[in-house]
């Protein structure tokens, strides 16, 4: 697959500070993309120098294998969904969509066509001449969406635009947009700390953390195979214990060895190891890989949070069964649940 977005050794500083740091990234043709990371770690400068609001102090930026560092950005065939839509309050649904087209001087009749196709594509057939103002927060996102599509853009950005939805209609959001990027068949960049959000749309996440890439990777290499310890505690939840690998496929921690899945560490190299809490399974304490005291049982709806005290560790466990506190009970983790992290690995140059 071709390359539509290539950045390399891009750098930015406000004010003296380093706010992106030799980022090499790259987005493929028809990829949905997600840059993921807490307040301030550069996704949304990242996403604006793609776009041409702002101007890297160092590196390059190619679009299709071409140098647009100098390019302005309404010269590139890049459009942006904000998180505050900016819809124009004063016209309708299709005039909204319209306005760029018109802006180029297209054909009436190419107008109507496209907007059509676009009204058609987000779900608002007949609500051409409904004022912006008397739609839903959702409705209103569909019209921003529909407005960048209808420019036939070869890249969108997208800057948090489900910051401003309630829960529910998030969910059915991430829904529809993926929906939206399979149809029309470019590629999507999307900015979000929400890491449910990245896992459920993105074919790729890039995982950000003050101006550095730390991981880039699918949803489930991402989750399963975290590559440091920052990645491991921003992607859901996470125990992270020390351990030590004696050998290949073999990791001890808690005061006993393991099976694991691991290998090519050095001999007696000391190792993060992650556990997600619902890869804990519970046994008899007699039956049990290790042995440990419930601390605590809390109900979270689809699941219980169960903490258990193994020798002053507190594994978090999820389950669907509760457990009473003080009770002891036996824990299992199958080597294929327990993964090997090195000690302040960040993923290098080369893999990006």
């Amino acid at each position: 697959m071709a390359n539509a977005i290539e950045l390399i050794d891009v750098k930015k500083q406000f004010d003296g500070q380093v706010v992106l740091e030799n980022i090499n990234l790259t987005i493929e043709e028809n990829e949905f993309l997600t840059l993921l990371g807490p307040s301030g770690c550069g996704k949304t400068t990242t996403l604006r120098i793609i776009g041409g609001f702002e101007t890297a102090d160092d590196g390059k930026v190619l679009f299709e294998g071409k140098d647009i560092a100098d390019v302005p950005a309404y010269e590139r065939n890049i459009n942006t969904v904000f998180q505050k839509y900016a819809l124009f309050n004063h016209l309708d649904v299709y005039n909204n969509i319209a306005f760029g087209l018109k802006l180029k001087k297209i054909p009436k009749e190419e107008i109507e066509e496209r907007v059509q196709e676009m009204l058609r594509l987000v779900n608002l057939k007949g609500f051409e001449r409904r004022s912006v103002n008397s739609l839903s927060g959702g409705q209103q996102q569909r019209v921003a969406i529909a407005r960048a599509l209808v420019n036939q853009p070869k890249v969108l950005l997208l800057d948090e635009p489900l910051g401003a939805l309630d829960l529910k209609l998030r969910k059915d959001m991430q829904i529809e947009l993926k929906k939206i990027q399979k149809r029309v068949g470019i590629t999507f960049i999307y900015v979000t700390h929400d890491q449910e959000e990245a896992l459920t749309m993105s074919d790729k996440i890039v995982v950000m953390n003050d101006g550095v890439i730390q991981q880039i990777g699918t949803p489930i290499d991402i989750y399963n195979e975290p590559i440091n310890d920052f990645v491991a505690r921003f992607i859901g939840e996470s125990n992270i214990l020390e351990g030590m690998m004696p050998e290949d496929y073999k990791i001890e921690f808690s005061g006993r060895l393991f099976d694991c899945v691991d290998y090519d560490f050095y001999k007696n190299e000391l190792v993060d190891v992650v556990i997600r809490p619902e890869d804990i399974m519970f046994t008899t304490p007699e039956k049990g890989m290790l042995k440990g005291i419930v601390k605590s049982c809390l109900f979270k709806g689809v699941h219980y949070e169960i903490i258990v005290d193994v020798d002053g560790y507190e594994y978090m466990a999820h389950t669907t069964l509760d457990k009473t506190p003080g009770m002891e009970v036996g824990i299992i983790i199958t080597p294929e649940n327990i993964h090997v992290m090195r000690k302040g690995e960040v993923e290098g140059d080369e893999e990006n």
